[in-house]
């Protein structure tokens, strides 16, 4: 029996197949280095407020839901992302 693989899945594949995956030199030191830039992204040490409409505060929480984040953190992402150039306009991502 074979299992049917998510468009994702099968993309993943495709990229290994072709040989695009390459191994890590040093996995432990790699882990480490890697861990300390997530405790960096995660680590929230200052408070903003910030007042902005009530819809489009209801349409980041459908947003934030649908991601499977609380919307604070949604929110977050969103500000990190733009400040590091990777926010991605979803326009953009659909052509």
């Amino acid at each position: 029996m074979t299992a049917k693989m998510t468009k994702e899945e099968k993309e993943i594949l495709d990229s290994f197949e072709k040989g695009e995956w390459v191994p890590v030199a040093d996995l432990p030191k790699r882990r480490k280095e890697l861990a300390g830039h997530a405790c960096n992204t995660l680590k929230k040490d200052r408070r903003l407020n910030i007042r902005i409409s009530e819809r489009d505060l209801t349409e980041l929480q459908r947003k934030a839901v649908k991601e499977g984040l609380p919307y604070q953190s949604y929110i977050s992402s969103i500000i990190h992302k733009f400040i590091n150039g990777t926010l991605v306009d979803g326009a953009a991502k659909e052509v």
